[in-house]
């Protein structure tokens, strides 16, 4: 979710509620270590979106170890370690998914974050790098023996991206050869999936990433249903005043280029599904000031009827 979660749309997350714990899009080890400004700034915070845990990579373990102490004194509830990432230029880098090929490396980093920490430590990962090198049984064994609090597993080899479907029986299996609590990742689409994760593979949390940009709802709507209440739909007015809100928060915590920019970005996830949706992101890829973005916004949902 890197570009995604940043501090706006945890900040618009926990308005809408129904998020046990969110986390900020991922830091380098290397950057943090050496003081890179951007590296520093993007841990910051608001006292509004805890708890929050902040992950990081890298595949040094002095530097990540290094890394977690920042993340602890930045006042994070959770440290968390991206052993998932699946893009190229992280596992060139030996880190992310890679070091699911490395498992000494792996333990290494686990074990000097560990020490370095008092917050709780928690480690993402997938099945594998790829299937003929599926071990995520053997890595979640090693996280809990190095005092891990809990797992978090993307039911995908890092060799299948996001392509095909994740595998929940694996969650399951995971979830039997280990005592710390496992959460489930992959293919949750809607709140009902996120039960039914739960149900059929007896994980204790699930975690949510894609499908929160086009329904940051999706969080409240799961937890009513574990609540066993129905979960509300989401109308067209709310996803104006979302917009709307997005907006104003950007605004206040970035530069005009920055803000159209992302604001592109979320208002066409936001708007997936919308009558003629696609006429407002073609409308809004054109424009070049936030007042132009705004006056397109408030045309589209007033010829909407919200």
């Amino acid at each position: 979710m890197a570009g995604v979660t940043d501090g706006v749309f945890r900040r618009l997350v926990r308005e809408i509620g129904g998020a046990g714990l969110v986390s900020m899009e991922f830091v380098s080890s290397e950057a943090l270590t050496r003081g890179v400004r951007s590296a520093v700034s993007q841990m910051a915070f608001t006292q509004q979106e805890r708890p929050i845990a902040i992950q990081i990579y890298g595949s040094d373990a002095r530097r990540m170890a290094d890394a977690a102490a920042s993340v602890e004194r930045a006042g994070a509830d959770v440290c968390d370690i991206n052993m998932g990432c699946p893009a190229n230029k992280i596992l060139k880098g030996c880190a992310g998914a890679a070091l699911m090929g490395n498992l000494p490396l792996a333990r290494a980093i686990v074990g000097a974050v560990r020490s370095a920490i008092t917050i709780p430590l928690t480690v993402k990962f997938r099945t594998g790098i790829d299937e003929p090198r599926a071990n995520w049984i053997e890595l979640g064994r090693i996280c809990e023996g190095e005092g891990v609090a809990a797992v978090s597993l993307h039911a995908r080899t890092a060799r299948q991206m996001f392509a095909g479907r994740a595998e929940w029986d694996r969650i399951a299996r995971l979830k039997e050869a280990v005592g710390i609590p496992v959460i489930g990742n992959g293919d949750v689409e809607n709140a009902g999936d996120a039960v039914e994760m739960m149900r059929q593979t007896g994980c204790d949390a699930v975690m949510i990433g894609r499908a929160a940009l086009k329904n940051p709802w999706i969080f409240a709507q799961a937890a009513a249903l574990l609540e066993g209440r129905p979960p509300a739909s989401v109308s067209i007015a709310q996803r104006r005043d979302l917009i709307r809100r997005h907006f104003a928060l950007a605004m206040a915590c970035g530069d005009d280029k920055l803000v159209l920019h992302k604001m592109k970005s979320f208002t066409g996830w936001y708007t997936h599904g919308l009558p003629s949706g696609r006429l407002l992101r073609w409308r809004i890829g054109e424009i070049r000031s936030p007042q132009e973005f705004l006056e397109a916004v408030e045309g589209y949902f007033a010829r909407a009827g919200s």
